[in-house]
């Protein structure tokens, strides 16, 4: 009676043969996908005429110390208060809530439409006409918005 196999012993192939199967694998890989390698090649080709491709070699090649500055800007005061004033805003605008802010955005456009068309005109206000656009209910809207606004301001300054 044959003994039993206990062990499987695979091929041991020598490095020739490894690089070979290696080269079989990416040829059918590039086969199934020649469509796109040819995009990937245009874009290379396009990306070295332009000079751009040098470019991003030569920056990967310094990584190293364009890592550096990069800290080193990133961590001068100017960007550090920059990066938290827009920490805090982002956290002020979590607060409000979305229609106010769409409707005070749209109000601050048609505001700054008016005033463009007001520079137009170059006629001096008087000040019975100053007091009689307190009477426009538009005006008096805005006037009251703002001085709330300057009221909540106020408080929030007084609480800090």
């Amino acid at each position: 009676m044959a003994k039993p196999i206990t062990k499987i012993e695979k091929p041991v192939l020598t490095e020739e043969e490894e690089q070979e199967r290696i080269l079989q694998e990416v040829l059918h890989e590039l086969s199934k996908n020649v469509g796109g390698m040819k995009e990937t090649m245009i874009l290379l080709q396009e990306l070295h005429k332009s000079g751009i491709l040098g470019a991003v070699n030569h920056l990967v090649e310094a990584k190293e110390d364009v890592t550096k500055i990069a800290v080193e800007q990133m961590l001068r005061p100017p960007v550090t208060n920059a990066i938290n004033n827009a920490m805090a805003a982002a956290g002020v605008l979590t607060d409000v809530d979305p229609q106010t802010t769409e409707k005070l955005a749209s109000g601050f456009a048609k505001g700054l439409q008016k005033a463009e068309e007001g520079l137009k005109e170059e006629k001096k206000m008087s000040m019975f006409e100053l007091a009689r656009s307190l009477k426009d209910p538009d005006v008096n809207r805005a006037i009251k918005f703002s001085l709330n606004l300057l009221k909540g301001v106020g408080e929030g300054l007084k609480e800090k």
